[in-house]
């Protein structure tokens, strides 16, 4: 099966032509040569930007000298109303300082803690979708639904059906559809005195989030303060010391943290799930294989040990992230001049790493474009993905939400097509496009029906 890809544009277009393309869609306004190419320059009259498919490259921005290359300010200019100063969008000592305090939350060892939340979860997003068997579905919005109850569950113990829950995820939804990935400050050196830009909407719905989550983390510090808070992650996080400095996030440090937590864990997570039933609708023998697994693996009472026995399921998820990484661009800046193969790269450079390229490169994978979770049992393959596989970026700057997805996404996965078949409709095939991740331009509508 195909897995279906936006049009590239032309090789050659003006540059304003390419500023327009690139905001309206970041993924076709690059030109098809770059899914062969281990490195492109453009050239601008503001900045200068590589793009690097090497490998080679890929580890010495992101793991050998990281601090060479930190996060482009450029990127934080469009999620700023948003995010704030939060981990996302940090670097050096404040970057540290931050997943020095977020990373216990998320480690190994504590996942198990937050399963039977991610189950619940799972189920509700289940009996949702019973009720509405036999009909076409669009499978974003319910996927985007479970995402944020898990997000929802696992950091603040509050099923999406709470008040607050809800009108937050409703606020996430208009502003997943209102917030370009980049904004004019992005391309336009502005000074810091000068508005940014920003779409009034974008502006109206960022605010509403960060309100609604300023009044749950206050909820929660006065909860901790009494002894009656859940041990959830934001209990974790608000009651984790700095180990260097034994300094807490303050208040308006946890709320950053928080919407990147949202927007991270939640637009990444409904991304991925989308299209991957998506992916199973148009492959029926795939789809089988991953209900069958799911019946002999999770029983009535599903453990956190049984996920791990979701091989094939797993290899479905991993398949999908690298067909449609949810985030298909990551952008650095280079510190000081350096020299990418045989090429001069000036200081203040924009660097930028493609996982949407280098997931689907030409010289990189058999047959980039088909889906095949198969591939991912090759020991080729596998010893490749340490180079070209990177859905929640490397090094330092790893997601610390990496484990945490790679057992969410399979369990709903699972989950639901265990118990639905997913077919396509006779509507038109999804066009991927980049919002905050990637998604269908249209959406994608799916048959549910329940299996006998």
């Amino acid at each position: 099966m195909i897995a279906p890809k936006p049009p590239s544009r032309p090789d050659r277009v003006s540059l304003w032509r390419h500023l327009r393309l690139f905001r309206q869609d970041i993924l076709s306004a690059q030109p098809a040569r770059l899914y062969r190419a281990w490195m492109a320059e453009f050239r601008t009259p503001f900045f200068r930007s590589y793009l690097c498919n090497d490998p080679a490259l890929i580890d010495r921005v992101l793991k050998e000298k990281p601090a060479d290359f930190p996060k482009s300010d450029r990127v934080r200019e469009g999620l700023a109303p948003l995010l704030g100063r939060s981990v996302f969008v940090t670097n050096g000592a404040e970057w540290a300082r931050q997943r020095r305090i977020i990373d216990p939350a998320f480690a190994g060892g504590r996942l198990h803690q937050s399963f039977p939340a991610m189950l619940a979860a799972a189920c509700a997003a289940r009996d949702r979708l019973a009720d509405r068997a036999g009909q076409v579905v669009e499978i974003e919005e319910m996927a985007s639904h479970a995402a944020a109850d898990v997000i929802f569950r696992t950091l603040f113990s509050i099923p999406i059906e709470d008040v607050v829950a809800t009108r937050t995820f409703d606020a996430f939804r208009r502003y997943q559809r209102t917030q370009p990935l980049l904004n004019i400050a992005a391309f336009l050196p502005l000074p810091r005195w000068m508005p940014r830009f920003h779409r009034p909407a974008v502006r109206h719905a960022a605010e509403e989030i960060r309100a609604l989550i300023t009044g749950l983390t206050e909820e929660r510090k006065a909860a901790i303060a009494a002894g009656t808070a859940p041990q959830d992650l934001a209990t974790k996080i608000m009651t984790t010391p700095d180990p260097e400095t034994g300094q807490f996030f303050d208040a308006a440090e946890m709320v950053d943290q928080v919407a990147i937590f949202f927007l991270a864990g939640h637009e990444t997570s409904a991304s991925a799930l989308a299209w991957a039933l998506y992916l199973l609708a148009a492959s029926p023998d795939h789809q089988e294989r991953v209900a069958d697994e799911a019946r002999a693996t999770l029983g009535e009472s599903p453990k956190f040990t049984d996920v791990a026995r979701l091989k094939f399921t797993r290899d479905v998820f991993r398949e999908t992230m690298r067909l449609y990484p949810p985030v298909p661009m990551m952008v650095r800046e280079a510190r000081c001049p350096v020299r990418f193969r045989d090429r001069d790269v000036r200081a203040g450079s924009q660097i930028v790493l493609s996982p949407w390229h280098v997931h689907r490169h030409e010289r990189l994978w058999d047959r980039p474009d088909v889906f095949d979770p198969d591939r991912w049992q090759d020991t080729v393959v596998r010893d490749s993905a340490r180079k070209a596989f990177l859905p929640f970026s490397a090094g330092p700057r790893v997601c610390p939400g990496a484990g945490f997805a790679m057992i969410e996404g399979p369990l709903l996965l699972a989950a639901l097509v265990r118990d639905f078949v997913f077919s396509r409709s006779n509507e038109t095939e999804p066009v991927p496009v980049a919002h905050l991740t990637v998604r269908s331009q249209s959406g994608i509508r799916l048959t549910v029906t329940e299996r006998r």
